[in-house]
């Protein structure tokens, strides 16, 4: 094997280092430039799109805080106008109570009246038949044939006492 000669070893160092030499220059002018470019290039679009996904992110939580003000706002909005319908409704079921409480004491005075109509009525016709049972058992009791104004009066009182004094 030549290259294990060591009376070759001189021109074989020779090359060695002009290759080298060769090598390091080409890597150093040519290529290093090239890579370092490469590099710089992808650290700064690394570089814009971290400021692109920090402004994104910013505008994202803008975004998020609007969207979370404009829920509150709206939320806000329907539980006041929930107040404002149920305000409206319990007004609206006070007016139609307070209605109705009225219709039903009108209804009750008016029934009051007719009862007491009604009764007026019975009592007067009540003592026309008072006054006849009267003067029939006064003569069949006693034999004595009563006069119709004495019978009369006296129903009249007992029944207007019986009346005033509330019935008995």
């Amino acid at each position: 094997m030549p290259q294990l000669d060591p009376t070759v070893w001189p021109t074989q160092l020779f090359w060695l280092a002009v290759t080298f030499i060769a090598l390091y220059l080409i890597v150093w002018r040519v290529a290093l430039p090239r890579i370092a470019d490469v590099l710089e290039a992808r650290q700064r679009k690394l570089d814009d799109d971290l400021k692109k996904a920090t402004a994104l992110k910013e505008e994202a939580e803008q975004i998020l805080a609007d969207y979370e003000k404009l829920r509150a706002d709206a939320q806000a909005s329907a539980h006041e106008v929930l107040k404002t319908a149920n305000d409206a409704l319990k007004a609206e079921a006070e007016q139609q109570t307070a209605a109705l409480a009225a219709k039903l004491a009108a209804q009750t005075e008016e029934a009051e009246a007719r009862i007491a109509a009604a009764k007026a009525s019975a009592l007067s016709s009540l003592e026309g038949t008072v006054s006849e049972v009267v003067m029939a058992a006064t003569e069949k009791l006693i034999g004595v044939k009563a006069g119709a104004q004495e019978v009369d009066r006296a129903v009249s009182d007992v029944m207007g006492s019986q009346a005033k004094g509330g019935g008995g």
